[in-house]
């Protein structure tokens, strides 16, 4: 890998000067520009980001903090987040916390370290001291915080879509999977759904899980089949809960949706790809993505901005794991 110093003995310069040419400080002949830009283009040279925004007293690095890229969910979050940071020369250091507070401590850590300006997190734990310490803007995604600017989706009212659905076909045992109690945007859906099912009057088991891990969902449906085996209808805490719960079904010989439906909440990619496909409701992930760093660098910029917080619109996407409603 090329160095500067690299760069400063093929254009035939000093080190200061590539320095010069790199962070547009101070004059450089056009002629010495020329061979230095020559030179970093034969060499492929990359600048370190860390060194030029110490350099330069202003950093172009911003921290994004996913709970688990196995979810397809949270990569186009921050596929959203990354577009909008590369299109105004911002560039992204993205941790992995694994729903672990402790790794997301040392991601936070390892941020600052580097010098980012800012942070979007789709934390599990808005409310942790981990972020009152921090002295850089902060944006919370798909997640709330009373206090922080947060971009979110509306989950009540996706729990009263996927409930609808439900009853719409014709379920009669109805099992919630209740997100994690610490999520908001969790209970917000879970409470969605459990009003609209107490004003129809039905009946409705509740089964909770503390985490939306991949690694957890088969275990989570295996015991939502053991504990209550006349479900016939399923409002999932997410997509690959649903999926889970459609794996099981299988197993244990039922059809859907004739014998049960299942809805599920994010609708990612692969929704539309099994089969049946899945009734979901879908969360404008990249969308939100987007305005979480539009609304970060706003507030790194020093902008006044006029909404802090944003709740994006959900919808129901019917596919095949929900039965069609004659009009």
């Amino acid at each position: 890998m090329a160095t500067i110093k690299d760069v400063a003995r093929h254009a035939g310069v000093s080190v200061a000067t590539v320095s010069r040419v790199l962070n547009s400080a101070g004059y450089v002949h056009e002629d010495t520009r020329k061979k230095v830009e020559e030179a970093i283009a034969a060499l492929q040279y990359s600048p370190n980001e860390v060194a030029r925004s110490l350099y330069k007293r202003k950093s172009k690095l911003v921290g994004l903090l996913i709970p688990d890229i196995t979810n397809p969910y949270f990569p186009q979050l921050a596929r959203g987040v990354e577009d909008e940071m590369r299109e105004n020369d911002f560039r992204l250091i993205i941790g992995n916390s694994d729903e672990d507070e402790h790794k997301e401590q040392e991601y936070m850590q390892t941020f600052t370290q580097n010098n980012v300006v800012g942070v979007v997190t789709a934390t599990n734990d808005p409310d942790t001291q981990t972020y009152d310490s921090l002295r850089i803007p902060v944006v919370f995604l798909d997640r709330t915080s009373d206090d922080r600017p947060s971009i979110y989706s509306d989950g009540r009212q996706g729990g009263r879509l996927a409930a609808k659905a439900i009853l719409a076909g014709g379920s009669k045992e109805i099992t919630l999977m209740q997100g994690p109690a610490h999520v908001k945007p969790a209970q917000d859906r879970f409470s969605g759904a459990v009003e609209v099912l107490e004003q129809a009057n039905a009946s409705y088991n509740i089964i909770q899980t503390s985490t939306f891990s991949f690694h957890h969902v088969d275990k989570l449906a295996e015991a939502l089949f053991r504990r209550y085996p006349a479900t016939d209808g399923v409002i999932a805490s997410n997509d690959l809960a649903a999926f889970a719960v459609m794996h099981e079904a299988y197993k244990l010989g039922k059809h859907i949706p004739n014998d049960i439906q299942i809805v599920g909440f994010d609708d990612i990619p692969v929704s539309s790809l099994v089969s049946p496909g899945l009734s979901t409701i879908r969360q404008p992930a990249y969308e939100m993505g987007r305005a979480a760093g539009r609304l970060l660098i706003e507030l790194v910029e020093g902008k006044q901005t006029k909404e802090t917080n944003t709740q994006f619109p959900v919808e129901l996407i019917e596919r095949g794991t929900t039965r069609k409603v004659e009009q």
